[in-house]
């Protein structure tokens, strides 16, 4: 079934285009992730300035793929409906047992996310969360599969449109591994920086953060991090690419 789900993988690739989602840096081996550095380095360049990093980490991510929804965005990319039809077949009417030693659960029937260890799930849940973009200009969302990082780009200390991007995109968040980056190398501090509540929880200020390692380009994580060592270090460090 893989090799056949390997064939499908690249197949769909030929048919989406390149330029669908530019800040979905997984599976596009010729993209370095350290252009996603670029727009904070610019930003941290101006006066006053200071970046916030939401790192999200999405409860069981591709559980929340809905079948019916992403075949609909799929049609809209060109997919057409012999390829879309097998897609929906294969996300439905997944049985799925539990066996503990010897003993084993009764069968229950899923409709919805996507199988765990499947070459095309990956895939499907990228395309699935495509049109996740920032609403704000000052804000920017950075994916890497189903890893999340919101940043915002904040001047004078207005962190509004931050504020408002974290509260529209946190319906599926896991509170409690979620954390927040400040960068902020400015020598004077006008406040300090209030922390981000999603769910009337606090999210944990981190001054490091890591993804669990994907394979090559390095993770998001990793490069954004350098960042942070640069600014307390005063050193550029770039990563990747």
């Amino acid at each position: 079934m893989k090799c056949f789900e390997r064939l499908v993988l690249a197949h769909i690739n030929t048919i989406i285009p390149e330029t669908l989602d530019p800040l979905q840096f997984a599976y596009r081996p010729d993209e370095a992730i350290s252009i996603a550095l670029h727009t904070a380095l610019s930003h941290l360049d101006k006066r006053n300035t200071y970046v916030r990093m939401l790192f999200i980490d999405n409860s069981s991510a591709f559980n929340t793929i809905v079948p019916s929804k992403l075949i609909t965005k799929l049609r809209t990319l060109g997919l057409n409906t012999s390829l879309c039809n097998w897609i929906l077949d294969f996300l439905r009417e997944r049985p799925q047992v539990v066996r503990v030693g010897n003993n084993t659960s009764a069968t229950l029937i899923l409709n919805t996310g996507a199988p765990q260890g499947c070459m095309l799930s990956p895939l499907l849940y990228c395309l699935f969360t495509h049109d996740c973009m920032a609403r704000h200009d000052s804000n920017t969302i950075i994916k890497f599969s189903d890893d999340t990082t919101v940043v915002g780009l904040i001047t004078d200390n207005d962190e509004t449109a931050y504020r408002e991007e974290v509260r529209d995109n946190n319906l599926s968040l896991d509170v409690i591994k979620t954390k927040e980056m400040i960068v902020d190398y400015r020598k004077k501090k006008r406040t300090e920086h209030a922390p981000i509540l999603i769910n009337g929880a606090v999210m944990e200020q981190v001054e490091s953060f890591k993804y669990p390692p994907p394979p090559p380009p390095p993770p998001l994580t990793l490069l954004l991090l350098s960042v942070y060592h640069h600014f307390n270090n005063s050193t550029y460090m770039y990563s990747g690419g």
